[in-house]
């Protein structure tokens, strides 16, 4: 399983840095953020639970690393950072900004799943893990509702494409984050949340 899990993460990043969306995320918002989420949204939970409770499994030599709100809060900051207006610019006009944007998004993706989901398993941890997980969520709809519903588009190096207006086109990129962003932060709280209802009810009936 663990494996299936990695290849599906692999397979996810492949789809993302190697097919049309790098191209197309010049000019269109949508497509940036399509690929953005679908780094941190998809591909890092793939990569971490994957890599949870396995032989390489970083959480396990190294918890006192892997703060799950700590990791929520730098992501927090690279989100957010990528997403002012001078940064966004770099990485929609220039491949090293990209790589670099890209790179940050992964890594900082990664560190907030394998902190909440790695590591030897205990209330401590998992409440923690519901508490990140539900931390990043907020602030990925937050960003994600500021984008939908602004009323001026705030990048201004794009034009817009596929017919769409650049205010349209910031406003699909910002559901697509309010969407795919929020939903998978959230169902990953919500799972954690579940698991460590059971346990609690398991250790009640024993």
């Amino acid at each position: 399983m663990r494996r299936s899990l990695l290849t599906a993460g692999i397979l996810v990043l492949a789809g993302a840095w190697l097919g049309p969306l790098p191209g197309l995320a010049a000019e269109a918002f949508y497509a940036h953020m399509t690929m953005h989420m679908g780094v941190v949204a998809v591909a890092a939970p793939l990569l971490a639970m994957g890599l949870s409770g396995g032989a390489l499994d970083p959480v396990r030599r190294r918890p006192d690393l892997f703060h799950p709100i700590a990791a929520s809060v730098v992501e927090l900051v690279v989100v957010w950072s990528w997403h002012a207006p001078g940064l966004h610019h770099f990485a929609r006009s220039r491949t090293s900004g990209l790589i670099a944007e890209q790179g940050m998004f992964l890594a900082a993706g990664l560190f907030v799943w394998l902190s909440a989901l790695g590591g030897e398993r205990g209330r401590g941890r998992e409440a923690a893990g519901i508490a990140g997980l539900l931390l990043t969520a907020m602030h990925m709809t937050l960003l994600g509702a500021l984008l939908a519903l602004a009323t001026r588009p705030l990048y201004h190096a794009e034009a817009g494409v596929s017919g769409l207006t650049a205010l349209e086109d910031q406003h699909l990129g910002g559901a697509i984050m309010l969407l795919v962003g929020g939903v998978a932060y959230m169902a990953g709280g919500l799972w954690l949340t579940v698991g460590l209802l059971r346990e609690s009810e398991a250790g009640e009936s024993a």
